[in-house]
């Protein structure tokens, strides 16, 4: 099992590979081009360019989160046989920078959503919360709510030339059902899996999040059903998952250590996100610390699937709080994640340690 930390760049976010490196136990770094919009190829050259630079600070590049997936091939358009061809091109090029798994999903214009990104919490610290009253509504509200709490960060899947054809692609997706998402979402598989069977990449689709349905759009990533209908469109371990635990514990139907342990039993799982979340009331949560007491899962129990079984892919830590008057990105700063990397480490190695 690796841990790892997501990073977004130089240019996109406030913390250093520098201090990433000094985390205890982190050698890989869950890395993206975010810079480069959804459907485009990404050269080589820049690829090359970002794993260089992780590799000169002493870490390791072998995720990327994430290669978005273009609207049109979500909407199955015409046009998506031009951005499903950018996107094995891209496959191609990463595999030859050693990326081993690709996380990425197939929500309908927002990759995910909370409703507040500055929910105080009782110790002070502040995370980010999802109120279902405010996705119901006028998206454009919501939009603009997000914008003002960025902390003049962009903000991964609410990046500003998608949000500023919002009106334009709530229009496309009216009439499309999650049949037809699904439909979708099988003829992308059955295009890029053979290639990254050929190379040795993992796509690892993330879940809905949060596992709820928002603005009436389809959404067909929410339960272990979900789960197994997407695994089963191409039966190939390069077809695999990321199990983001908090997303799948956002819906309230959810087991979410019997999901975790059903698809690591059938090696399906290439990435893990570890977070904890509270609920207010049935389909409303604010996010916690990583510890179990202070959240719905237990990460002890979490863990132990992992361990149990042998999971040798990666794990990182999800969202964080923001403590200690740090300044960041919203859900990634850097203080609450790096206490959550060695809480997950100390499980970890306490479990290994006592089989």
């Amino acid at each position: 099992m690796k841990l790892s930390f997501r990073w977004f760049g130089e240019d996109g976010d406030s913390i250093k590979l520098e201090q990433i490196r000094q985390i205890p136990g982190v050698k890989q770094v869950v890395a993206t081009l975010y810079q480069i919009p959804a459907g485009k190829e990404w050269p080589l050259d820049d690829i090359l360019k970002l794993k260089h630079k992780i590799n000169r600070s002493g870490l390791e590049m072998d995720v990327i989160e994430s290669v978005n997936v273009h609207e049109d091939i979500k909407l199955g358009l015409p046009s998506r046989e031009k951005y499903i061809e950018n996107y094995q091109r891209t496959i191609c090029h990463l595999a030859q920078a050693g990326v081993k798994v690709i996380c990425y999903n197939f929500m309908p214009i927002f990759d995910w959503t909370r409703t507040t990104l500055d929910y105080r919490l009782p110790d002070g610290s502040t995370s980010l919360a999802f109120d279902r009253n405010l996705v119901e509504g006028n998206p454009e509200d919501l939009i603009a709510k997000i914008e003002k709490g960025s902390n003049g960060f962009i903000i991964p899947g609410w990046e500003p030339e998608r949000l500023a054809k919002i009106r334009e692609l709530l229009g496309e997706y009216q009439g499309l059902g999650s049949e037809d998402l699904a439909s979708n979402l099988k003829y992308f598989l059955q295009q890029i899996v053979p290639i990254c069977e050929e190379v040795g990449i993992k796509m690892a689709i993330h879940p809905d999040d949060p596992a709820q349905n928002i603005f009436n759009l389809p959404r067909i990533c929410k339960s272990a059903e979900d789960l197994e209908r997407i695994v089963s469109m191409v039966d190939s371990p390069a077809n695999s998952l990321t199990v983001c635990c908090g997303s799948l514990a956002s819906n309230p139907n959810n087991n979410v250590p019997q999901i975790l342990e059903k698809f690591v039993k059938k090696n399906r799982v290439a990435f893990v996100h570890a977070r904890n979340i509270r609920f207010t009331s049935k389909f409303n949560f604010y996010e916690t610390s990583h510890l179990s007491k202070d959240g719905e899962l237990d990460m002890y129990e979490l863990m132990k699937i992992l361990v149990d079984n042998n999971f040798n892919g990666y794990i990182r830590p999800d969202h964080g709080r923001a403590i200690w008057d740090e300044k960041g990105m919203p859900g990634y700063g850097l203080y609450d994640r790096a206490l959550a990397e060695e809480y997950l480490y100390g499980l970890i190695e306490a479990i290994e340690k006592s089989r």
